[in-house]
């Protein structure tokens, strides 16, 4: 009698996500097959790659001779990264810093037609700092770094899957 009620339960819940239009989040729908990243081989450039083959969808060519009437270039000069001092003690001291992860892209057709104007996202974050915790502190630069590039990444996926050549 339990397990029926539980059971019951389960797919009433079930038919309540599925009529309210819940769906797991999939990989966007792009508007082109192919693109060449024409950007330097940076870590966000290596993650981009890996996101945009990771579709399934996408063919991601290494160099711009190779591109077809049909496909698309990403240029870009690569990511500027950013750490400035927020504020400091009364000692002269850091206190704070501010982490920032600048990137400019634009997109055309290979034969020049230009997609998306040049856009540039910048993310940023504030991290505490500590001389006596100088090693824990840069690591977490590093993974705060990291955190910041995976959401441009995925920002610059959301736009790519605006474009319709």
């Amino acid at each position: 009698m339990r397990q029926a009620r539980r059971l019951l339960l389960a797919a009433a819940a079930a038919s309540l996500l599925a009529g309210c239009g819940f769906q797991l989040r999939q990989a966007p729908a792009f508007g082109f097959s192919r693109i060449v990243l024409a950007m330097p081989a940076t870590a966000l450039a290596t993650e981009l790659r890996r996101q945009l083959e990771g579709t399934g969808r996408i063919e991601v060519l290494a160099d711009a001779a190779q591109a077809k009437p049909g496909d698309v270039v990403l240029e870009s000069s690569g990511e500027q990264r950013e750490r400035t001092v927020v504020s400091v003690t009364a000692t002269g001291e850091v206190r704070e810093f501010q982490l920032r992860i600048r990137f400019a892209f634009r997109l055309r057709t290979a034969d020049g037609r230009e997609l998306l104007p040049r856009t540039e996202i910048t993310r940023q974050i504030d991290q505490s700092y500590s001389e006596a915790a100088a090693l824990s502190k840069e690591a977490e630069a590093l993974m705060l770094f990291q955190s910041l590039q995976s959401d441009i990444v995925q920002q610059v996926m959301r736009r790519l899957a605006t474009v319709k050549p």
